[in-house]
C-alpha cells in the first residue's frame, strides 16, 4: 500500500495543526456555526442527532495493522469504544467530542489517516474493489490508479467547491464488486486486444432519491489519459451541475437531463482541448506509483493440501464458512478471508476495539499486516494461506466473528438510520436486525 513521503505527512500535520485552531475559535465564539460549518466538513466532521460524527478515509479500502489498531486506541480513548465501516470504505466515529475532534485528527495523523475530503460538496475518498490485487478474475490491478486519483483529487483547489459531493470507484475486474455502475464517475481498468491497459469509463450513476446506473462514456481511453479525461469530467459537471437545488445537483441528474451520449460530446471537447498537457500520466509516475503495489513474498504452495482437505471434511461448520466467506486468490495455494460484521448482537458494520485488535493481530499472523474494509462493510484478510484457513477460522469462531453469511440475505448492509443521523427519515437498525434473525 502507499506509504506518504515526507511532503504527505507535512500536509496532514498542518491540517489537524489548522484544524485545532479553527476549533478553538469556534469555541471561543469567534466564528459563526455557519462559518465553522465548511470547515469542519472539510475534516470529516458531521454533527448528528446526539453527537458528532467524525468519518475517517481509508484510501480504496485498504489498511495496515499498525493503522487499524491506532482506531482501537482512539475508539476508547475519545469515543465508546466501537468504529463503524461504512459502505464507501471508510471509517465512522459515531460519538467524539467536538472540542476533542483536533485530537483525533492528530493521532490519525501519526499513522498516516486523515478526514480529509470525506465530507462536502468535494471529489471524496476513492474506493476499490476489495479483492483488488488479489482476485482471480482480475485483469489489471486497479490499486495504483485509485491512488493516483487520490493523489490528484486531494485539495484540489478547482473541485473543491462542486455542485454537490462526487464519488470515484475504480476496479479491474468485470464483475463490479467496487460498485462502479452506482459512483458519479467509475473506472474499470481492463486489457485491450493488444494486451495495452485501458479504462472503460462511466458518469453519472447514483444510487438515493434517483436511482440510476452509470451509463459508459468512454470504452477505451489510454493508460496516460486517465486524470485529462477525469478532469474534463470535473469541468463539465462544474460548469453545468445545478446550484440551485441540492437534490437535483447530483452529475447524475446533468446527465440524464443532458442525455448521456450529448455529456460525453461535451467532456470529449474539454478533453480534447487539455489531452497531452501536464495531466499526462508518464511511465515514470505510473512506475512510482505501481511500486507501491507489489505482491508480498508468497510462498510456493505444496504439492497437495491433504490438511485443509481433511479439515473441510472433518467439520461442517468449517467447511460452511469456507463456502460463503473464503474466495478465489490468484495465488495458488492462497485464499481470500472474508470476515463478517453481520452477527445479530451488533449493527452492520460496527466493530468493537477489542474485535478490532484481535483482528489486527490476526492479520499480522495470517496476511503480512494488512487488512481492508469492504463496500458491504465487512472486513478482508486477503492473503491467508490455505493450509492456515482452518486456524484462522478457529479465532475467529471464538471471538463469533465467523458468521458464514457472506452475500446472503443476512448480509445486510445499513445505513446508521434514525438512531444517529440527522437526515435519516426512519429508523433502519431495527429493520436490518429482524432480516438477520
Amino acid at each position: 500500500m502507499y506509504a506518504y513521503n515526507e511532503q504527505d505527512q507535512r500536509i496532514i500535520d498542518e491540517r489537524a495543526a489548522q484544524y485545532k485552531d479553527q476549533t478553538n475559535r469556534y469555541l471561543d465564539g469567534k466564528l459563526s456555526d455557519d462559518e465553522f460549518l465548511v470547515l469542519r466538513l472539510q475534516n470529516g466532521l458531521y454533527l448528528q442527532r446526539h453527537a458528532p460524527m467524525l468519518r475517517i478515509g481509508v484510501p480504496h479500502g485498504m489498511l495496515s495493522t499498525r493503522q487499524f489498531r491506532k482506531i482501537a486506541e482512539i475508539t476508547r480513548e475519545y469515543d465508546k469504544g466501537y468504529a463503524h465501516i461504512s459502505t464507501r470504505q471508510n471509517i465512522q466515529l459515531n460519538w467524539p467530542e467536538l472540542e476533542e475532534v483536533p485530537n483525533i485528527l492528530k493521532d490519525l495523523a501519526s499513522v498516516q489517516m486523515h478526514g480529509i475530503q470525506t465530507s462536502g460538496s468535494c471529489i471524496r475518498s476513492t474506493t476499490s474493489d476489495e479483492f483488488a490485487g488479489v482476485a482471480q478474475d482480475e485483469d489489471v490491478d486497479p490499486r495504483p490508479y485509485a491512488e493516483i486519483i487520490r493523489q490528484w483529487s486531494t485539495l484540489h483547489p478547482e473541485f473543491a467547491m462542486l455542485p454537490r459531493k462526487f464519488k470515484i470507484s475504480v476496479t479491474g475486474s468485470p464483475k463490479d464488486r467496487a460498485a462502479t455502475q452506482t459512483n458519479d464517475i467509475g473506472v474499470q481498468v481492463k486489457l485491450n486486444e493488444n494486451g495495452e491497459t485501458v479504462y472503460q469509463i462511466r458518469a453519472g450513476g447514483g444510487l438515493g432519491r434517483t436511482p440510476i446506473l452509470g451509463p459508459v462514456i468512454k470504452d477505451s481511453l489510454p493508460e496516460a489519459h486517465l486524470l485529462s479525461y477525469l478532469d474534463a469530467i470535473l469541468r463539465i459537471y462544474n460548469r453545468y451541475g445545478r446550484r440551485d437545488n441540492k437534490y437535483k445537483a447530483r452529475i447524475k441528474i446533468l446527465v440524464k437531463a443532458m442525455k448521456p451520449d450529448v455529456f460525453a460530446e461535451k467532456v470529449e471537447a474539454e478533453w480534447l482541448r487539455i489531452k497531452d498537457g501536464p495531466l499526462t500520466l508518464t511511465e515514470k509516475e505510473l512506475s512510482r506509483v505501481k511500486a507501491c503495489y507489489r505482491l508480498p513474498d508468497y510462498k510456493k504452495p505444496e504439492p497437495k493440501q491433504t490438511a485443509f482437505t481433511n479439515q473441510l471434511q472433518a467439520n461442517s461448520v468449517f467447511a460452511q464458512w469456507v463456502r460463503t466467506n473464503v474466495s478465489p486468490h490468484k495465488v495458488p495455494g492462497y485464499a481470500i478471508a472474508n470476515i463478517n460484521l453481520k452477527a445479530c448482537s451488533t449493527a452492520p458494520g460496527d466493530i468493537s476495539a477489542e474485535d478490532i485488535e484481535l483482528v489486527s493481530d490476526l492479520a499480522d499472523r495470517y496476511s503480512f499486516g494488512e487488512l481492508r474494509t469492504t463496500h458491504r462493510q465487512n472486513l478482508v484478510l486477503a492473503d491467508v494461506e490455505e493450509s492456515m484457513l482452518f486456524e484462522l477460522w478457529g479465532a475467529l469462531e471464538e471471538a463469533g466473528l465467523a458468521t458464514a453469511n457472506l452475500g446472503q440475505i443476512t448480509d445486510t448492509t445499513c445505513c446508521p438510520g434514525g438512531d444517529y443521523c440527522s437526515l435519516a427519515n426512519a429508523k433502519s437498525l431495527p429493520v436490518a436486525e429482524s432480516i438477520q434473525r
